[in-house]
């Protein structure tokens, strides 16, 4: 039997290690310096909780979370389906490509105060400036795995004649799942900032306004709280639903090298 070292699990105790140290890092310059630009752990918590309480912290966080979520979904159908195109087809990419590059290398405050002059502070301009930021990125991912796509994979399929959803379901989506994750994890991380830079700039709620709102006054505390808020939620999503899903589509990697 034949065994990976990089297949195998760490422990899970691994996991929660590095955190509580940078935590209690911070706990110690701030006990240090003693000044009001470094709160210290406690405060910040008790910051928070005092958010919590009154019902702020949730009211904005909320908002925030609900334009992650409709950017998230959209830049990743968008550019799921780009990148696609662009990987199977040479002419789509041959056109398309500059495009990409023009996008890519376009700053996303740019994009922000653009969509914000031509269709005023709305909702609208406020996702869709997201959704233009990230479509790129995704669409560069996907594309690479669709490049690398099995054509003897691809040849299986015409043999037994596969419909298109069974191609997408058996054949493509099982090769595309780790650039699809890749797009996920770094869509996540990218799509929350742009939106509390969305929020900061032009919208009157949400994580990004209360940042404002506590930068007007130098409270430091209130702007860990707020944002160290938003990490956790993502901490959580990651916990609860990435890593579960990479551990149940790779498993069969895992067994494989058992058996072998």
């Amino acid at each position: 039997m034949r065994s990976d070292k990089s297949l195998m699990a760490p422990p899970r105790w691994a996991y929660w290690v590095m955190l509580p140290a940078a935590v209690l890092v911070w706990g110690v310059i701030a006990w240090i310096i003693d000044s009001s630009l470094l709160p210290s752990p406690a405060q910040v918590l008790a910051t928070m909780t005092q958010e919590a309480s009154s019902g702020e912290l949730w009211h904005h966080l909320g908002v925030t979370l609900r334009r992650v979520l409709i950017a998230f979904v959209l830049a990743m159908t968008l550019g799921t389906l780009l990148g696609v195109w662009m990987g199977r087809s040479l002419m789509a990419n041959a056109l398309l490509d500059p495009l990409l590059v023009l996008f890519l290398n376009l700053p996303a405050l740019v994009v922000i105060i653009l969509l914000y002059v031509w269709f005023g502070l709305v909702e609208t301009a406020a996702v869709l400036a997201v959704v233009i930021n990230k479509v790129p990125n995704v669409a560069v991912t996907v594309r690479e795995g669709a490049r690398s796509l099995d054509t003897r994979l691809e040849q299986m399929a015409q043999v037994y004649n596969f419909t298109l959803g069974q191609r997408i379901a058996h054949v493509w989506t099982p090769q595309l799942f780790p650039y699809l994750m890749a797009a996920t994890r770094g869509g996540l991380a990218l799509i929350w900032k742009i939106v509390l830079v969305v929020e900061l700039l032009g919208r009157s709620d949400g994580i990004g306004f209360q940042l404002h709102m506590a930068f007007q006054v130098f409270d430091v505390a209130g702007i860990l709280a707020y944002s160290l808020a938003f990490v956790a939620v993502v901490q959580l999503i990651e916990l609860a639903i990435l890593q579960p899903m990479e551990r149940r589509a790779s498993r069969w990697r895992r067994t494989e090298f058992q058996n072998a």
